[in-house]
């Protein structure tokens, strides 16, 4: 400790925090995830007293119930802000550059997520930290990447978030699944009122208002605008899925009344046919995709560019961009 009597400085090396049941999979009664990293710097001004203000210092690792550390955490410079009494928060701040999540694989560290620049903002909108309160956020990222997620998501992006939070209770500390649960009962969800992300030639804009279902996955749907749309389309996989064969619920959606025994045998004849035939037809399908995607959607212009617009939507945790399902993402409880 220092600085006394003009402010006071808390100096904390090899600070650690274990997190208990944190995630949908992990049990209550299984160890904590433990969190470690080489220094934190609180600093109070003493004309701004309920201004905290702290630093990090990298490296940070993670580890999983007790064993080998499972993550790597890095980045050139990590900072915050809290405003408000402890018991009453007002707003919040985090900001990190040059931030890197790497996965350990044995001995070796694989990129998990990557960020040239994070910032991301909070501040009690209404009610209070006892009385179910309403937050706002932004989230700000500059050339973000994440693997093991989805192809789109490998290439950089930027993207600029504002959204609003309710259906918390207070502000207690509890396990994520237990808040998460108490936002769905509450018919709490997460309005998005603003959204921008642009990744190479895609810019993409989105409103709406994202809930969760009994079973704990994401329900909504977000009203798009996109620039470039055809960009990404190979991204989609959908080349790989008529390799692997058309599942039926796909089929299902997209094609009632059509079988999936049907497609691949098609596929099949084509190339038995002509050889190499049922493959330039899967590796057009993309081409396919694209047109029924511009059909469903309107025209609309997107920063001086032609775009279409169209829904987003997730059901029960599966996330549709029109007919085709282009992701599924886990409960959160």
């Amino acid at each position: 400790m220092a600085g006394f009597p003009f402010r006071l400085e808390v100096r904390c090396n090899g600070a650690s925090v274990s997190l208990i049941s944190q995630t949908a999979g992990q049990a209550a009664a299984q160890a904590p995830i433990t969190a470690q990293l080489g220094e934190i710097l609180v600093v109070a001004q003493v004309y701004d007293p309920t201004r905290l203000i702290a630093e990090f210092t990298a490296p940070a690792t993670v580890s999983d119930r007790g064993g080998q550390p499972s993550m790597a955490v890095n980045w050139s410079k990590a900072r915050s802000s809290v405003v408000g009494l402890p018991a009453v928060p007002q707003r919040a701040s985090i900001v990190f550059d040059d931030a890197e999540i790497n996965r350990f694989n044995g001995s070796v560290q694989a990129p998990l997520a990557h960020a040239k620049h994070i910032e991301l903002h909070g501040r009690l909108a209404e009610g209070s930290a006892v009385d179910h309160p309403v937050i706002e956020t932004v989230l700000q990222i500059e050339g973000g990447s994440l693997q093991e997620v989805h192809p789109l998501l490998t290439q950089p992006f930027d993207a600029d978030v504002r959204a609003m939070l309710s259906g918390l209770k207070d502000f207690s500390p509890k396990p994520w699944p237990v808040r998460f649960r108490e936002i769905q009962a509450a018919g709490g969800h997460v309005e998005i009122v603003q959204s921008r992300i642009a990744q190479g030639d895609l810019v993409a804009v989105a409103a709406g208002t994202l809930g969760l279902s009994a079973n704990g996955r994401l329900d909504g749907e977000l009203q798009m605008t996109v620039a470039g749309i055809e960009k990404v389309i190979p991204a989609l996989g959908i080349e790989k899925m008529l390799d692997e064969g058309v599942p039926q619920a796909t089929l299902d959606r997209v094609a009632p009344g059509v079988k999936t025994q049907d497609v691949n045998n098609l596929l099949g004849a084509l190339d038995r046919a002509i050889p190499g035939l049922g493959k330039a037809v899967k590796q057009n399908a993309n081409v396919g995709v694209a047109a029924g995607i511009n059909a469903l959607g309107k025209e609309a212009v997107l920063e001086g560019k032609k775009a279409r617009a169209f829904p987003l939507r997730f059901v029960d945790g599966t996330v549709y961009l029109g007919p085709l399902k282009v992701a599924q993402i886990p409960p959160l409880y």
